[in-house]
């Protein structure tokens, strides 16, 4: 809150963009919207990041996590209709969000389908004995809505334990370099996720323009930077919104238009999310993002697979 305040009243930004993290938000977007200063594509995906009825001046840009949640379910609905789910979960907005999700997505089958939920706090040194518990439910089908430092040690305690379930992990925590190898890329395999992104690990992107490109820039202005970090993807097509929505702003640079226009973007080609995908908003719809494809883990990268889903 300290330092937010010290951009808008000493800086006078125009606005702030992607500024990280679900509580971190929530501490400064009624003060934001007091001072009506856009808070400008969020790196969260809280649904209350799209709320612009009560909170106009703040916008998301990923795939909000209730929507995530709700796609999982729609697959084990259609490709295993009897499973018995395990869900660890973060206790806050974050987690919570992606519990809704799975059951709405679930529907009137959450109540038989989900055997156990258990959450953590941020504050917990490791989820080792979570783990043990949704062990001990029974469950052959796991869920880990976490931040990547717990989702490391689910994995890697879920395969230690010799626990074998269908896991599915959140697309926060599907980052190869940050997640899977300390995790342990042999504990990882056959994991999914869902992917919005193109990978800069995955050789079929080898011969993609946009690819090609990003590589380019990350050797010029990022050499330092790791090209197999799936952040720096994320960082990079964030900031190719940001230039459409200041393109279209034109000379009219105020607050009110850079979220007019924000609130207008209308099949917005950024090219290093997934083939089919397009960015889409209005003055009713702050979620930027709304599709997904899932992935399955195969040891050294992500393998897409199915079709592209939107709820």
């Amino acid at each position: 809150m300290e330092q937010t305040r010290r951009l808008v009243e000493r800086d006078e930004v125009l606005f702030t963009f992607q500024s990280l993290g679900t509580p971190t938000n929530t501490a400064t977007q009624k003060y934001m919207n007091a001072r009506k200063v856009p808070q400008l594509f969020v790196a969260t995906g809280a649904t209350k990041w799209g709320d612009p009825n009560n909170f106009p001046w703040t916008m998301g840009w990923q795939p909000n996590y209730q929507t995530e949640g709700y796609l999982y379910a729609k697959y084990l609905r259609q490709h295993k209709p009897d499973a018995k789910i395990a869900v660890l979960y973060q206790n806050d907005d974050y987690g919570k969000d992606y519990v809704k999700g799975l059951h709405d997505g679930l529907g009137n089958q959450s109540g038989r389908s989900i055997v156990q939920e258990i959450s953590y706090e941020v504050t917990d040194p490791t989820v080792d004995s979570q783990i043990v518990s949704l062990k001990a439910s029974g469950a052959d089908v796991l869920l880990i809505f976490a931040i990547p430092k717990f989702a490391a040690q689910a994995i890697r305690k879920t395969y230690d334990m010799g626990w074998r379930p269908m896991t599915f992990i959140n697309n926060v925590s599907a980052s190869v370099a940050a997640v899977l190898q300390p995790a342990g890329l042999d504990k990882s395999v056959g994991l999914i996720t869902a992917l919005y992104l193109k990978d800069p690990t995955d050789p079929q992107w080898e011969s993609d323009t946009a690819m090609k490109e990003w590589f380019v820039w990350m050797k010029k202005y990022y050499p330092e930077g790791d090209v197999k970090e799936l952040y720096n993807v994320y960082g990079h097509a964030a900031a190719h919104t940001l230039v459409q929505v200041l393109k279209q702003c034109g000379d009219d640079l105020t607050r009110e238009n850079v979220m007019r226009q924000a609130a207008n973007l209308k099949n917005l080609e950024v090219r290093l999310l997934l083939p089919g995908m397009r960015i889409n908003t209005s003055p009713t719809d702050f979620y930027p993002i709304e599709q997904v494809q899932l992935a399955r883990f195969d040891g050294t990268r992500w393998v897409l697979f199915g079709e592209v889903l939107g709820k």
